[in-house]
């Protein structure tokens, strides 16, 4: 993956004008692009082509997107999974993590944050030392948002954890809970003039 011109990206999407649009924003990039409009295709394809990363929507008729990403888990515990979703839900985040999903990244599509997502996780998947420390927990991600946090003073909000490692929201949130089961972090609630209290993340000193 050295040079990413040699990247093959699967796109599983029912929507043709969203796979259309992919295509066209990773021939920026040099990558290859192969879609597909069902799970079913998908995994067809997937076995075919092997590519170096997948994006799969949520929302398809037949297999969903949440199953699909078990299949294609099964066949690769290593392929970065990024997920579209119009969802913000932290629960479906969280389901799609443990089914074995990388990243999200929302629609409408966004280019610049896309394209970030996917440079992150093929410069990941090129250490050659990604696996599973926890069901839904990847090591190299985890070590991602352990060293960002090392290099903060004082205690940080999830947003700002997310914003500096260039990860999707939902994906930091479900680290930082596995972080906090596993008392890695320190855990404060700041109270704010008005609204709901803001959770402040901070690494313990070990």
């Amino acid at each position: 993956m050295s040079n990413e011109k040699r990247v093959t990206i699967l796109c599983i999407d029912d929507n043709e004008d969203v796979c259309f649009s992919l295509k066209t924003l990773f021939q920026t990039q040099g990558w290859n692009t192969v879609t597909a409009g069902n799970v079913r295709e998908g995994l067809a394809v997937f076995r075919q082509i092997h590519p170096q990363l997948v994006l799969i929507d949520y929302h398809m008729p037949g297999i969903n997107g949440l199953e699909g990403v078990k299949m294609i888990r099964a066949l690769s515990n290593t392929i970065p999974i990024i997920v579209l979703t119009i969802d913000e839900d932290q629960d479906v985040a969280n389901a799609f993590l443990e089914a074995g999903a990388s990243d999200f990244a929302l629609k409408p599509i966004k280019a610049p944050d896309t394209i970030s997502r996917i440079k992150l996780h093929l410069r990941l998947l090129e250490q050659q030392q990604s696996y599973m420390v926890d069901k839904g927990i990847n090591r190299e991600t985890l070590g991602l948002i352990v060293n960002f946090m090392k290099q903060q003073e004082g205690s940080i909000t999830s947003r700002e954890i997310a914003e500096g490692t260039g990860l999707a929201y939902q994906t930091v949130s479900r680290y930082l809970q596995y972080m906090t089961a596993q008392e890695i972090v320190h855990t404060e609630s700041n109270y704010g003039k008005v609204g709901r209290p803001r959770q402040l993340y901070q690494l313990k000193q070990i």
